[in-house]
Formats: C-alpha cells, sequence, structure tokens
C-alpha cells in the first residue's frame, strides 16, 4: 500500500481490514447486467421515520450530549443515476467515543440519551437525511496507542446487496494514522463529510456525504 509515492506498512494489528481488501482491481460487471445487484429495497412501511432522529432515543425524549448534526446525501449509481428505495442503516459513538454495545469495554462514559443507531430509506430522486449526535474519536488500541478518529458507518442494503462505508470529518488529528484511511489511499476524500451551515435550524451544522456505487470511482466500501 502506498501514499504520496512511499510505502506504509498496516501493521499486525490490522489484519482484518487488511484481509478482506482486495489484492487486484475489481472487474465491472458489465451495465445490462447490473440491475439485479443494484441495492434496493422495497418499500418497508415497518421504518418509523423517528428512527432517522438518532439525538433522541425516541420522539419526546431528551436529546442526547455532544453537537447535533445532520447528514444528508444521495446514493447513485456512477452515471449519476439515483438508488431509489434502498436502505440505509447508521451507527456511531456518542460524543465521548463510546458505543451503546456489549463488546465495547473502553469504560468511556455512556450517554443515557444515546443509541447511536438509525435507518431511513432513499426517496425516488436517491436522498437520504437523518440526525445524530457527532461522534468522538476514541482509543481503539490501548496497547499500541492507536487511535480511531471520528467516524460514522454506514450499511447500504437491498435485494441481496449490502455494502458498508464510513464517513469521516475532516481535519481530524487521527485521520491519517487510522487502518482504513491508509487502506483507501487516494480515495479518502471521497469518504469525508462536507460541511455546510443549518441556518434557522437547531443543528450545530450539517455534513453532506454523497455515496457512489459502483463504476471506477466509488466511493470506498469495506468487503463483507
Amino acid at each position: 500500500m502506498t501514499k504520496l509515492g512511499r510505502q506504509i506498512e498496516i501493521g499486525p494489528t490490522d489484519n482484518t481490514s487488511n484481509e478482506r481488501t482486495p489484492r487486484n482491481r475489481l472487474h465491472l460487471i458489465p451495465e445490462a447486467a447490473r440491475a439485479s445487484f443494484a441495492p434496493y429495497a422495497p418499500q418497508n412501511y415497518g421504518i418509523n421515520p423517528a428512527e432517522a432522529d438518532m439525538t433522541r432515543i425516541a420522539p419526546g425524549r431528551p436529546r442526547a450530549e455532544g453537537d447535533p448534526i445532520k447528514v444528508t446525501g444521495k446514493l447513485m449509481d456512477e452515471y449519476g443515476r439515483p438508488l431509489r428505495n434502498s436502505l440505509v442503516e447508521v451507527w456511531n459513538a456518542n460524543k465521548y467515543g463510546r458505543y451503546t454495545h456489549i463488546e465495547d469495554h473502553s469504560g468511556l462514559q455512556l450517554d443515557p440519551n444515546f443509541l447511536g443507531i438509525g435507518r431511513t430509506l432513499s426517496d425516488n430522486d436517491g436522498n437520504y437525511e437523518f440526525w445524530t449526535i457527532r461522534p468522538g474519536e476514541y482509543l481503539a488500541r490501548p496497547d499500541i496507542g492507536r487511535w480511531r478518529p471520528k467516524h460514522i458507518h454506514f450499511s447500504i442494503r437491498g435485494g441481496s446487496s449490502r455494502m458498508i462505508t464510513q464517513m469521516y470529518f475532516k481535519d481530524d488529528p487521527h485521520n491519517d494514522t487510522d487502518p482504513m484511511r491508509i487502506l483507501m489511499g487516494d480515495n479518502f476524500d471521497k469518504n469525508i463529510g462536507v460541511e455546510y451551515e443549518t441556518t434557522g435550524e437547531d443543528f450545530d451544522c450539517g455534513y453532506r456525504f454523497d455515496i457512489v456505487i459502483g463504476g471506477r470511482n466509488p466511493t470506498f466500501f469495506e468487503n463483507l
């Protein structure tokens, strides 16, 4: 793996990311055969619109601690065509860098008003939107001083397809040493949310994160 013309070692502590990353260029599926691979979820009336608001554990409950942010974007193929009715599942750590998950043994502070999980469907134009709390970074490997920068996980799912990616935040001091960032190489910039103002809305700010599936310049996805 290279960055700016020099060799970078991922390190023996990051084998799971290393092993699931392709070694060779992926084969492009012919457009005529691609319909069955495009993420698509039929209208699911079991999804409550409140599930897109991760800043509260339920409507009417107190807002979680930290900076509330809006994340918006568009799901599309490499030709800019929208991916409609795709299921977008999201999860992130709270403002302290703690996940509300039994496997998070960091000891960092939990927020009783933050679960950190949500989902929504893209509309007919491929647009999606959800609200969350800006996540904190966390020390993922205390034994080697390995930090994970602020990030939000995305799962794009439909039919027989599921793809996983992450949105990062510009100028996080831990970006350049993050294992996933190193694996992305020059594609990393495509996985940074673009900040914008949310004038007149009760958010600290908004982030635009468009997701391109397929083609030669897609959003960087992890392999499952």
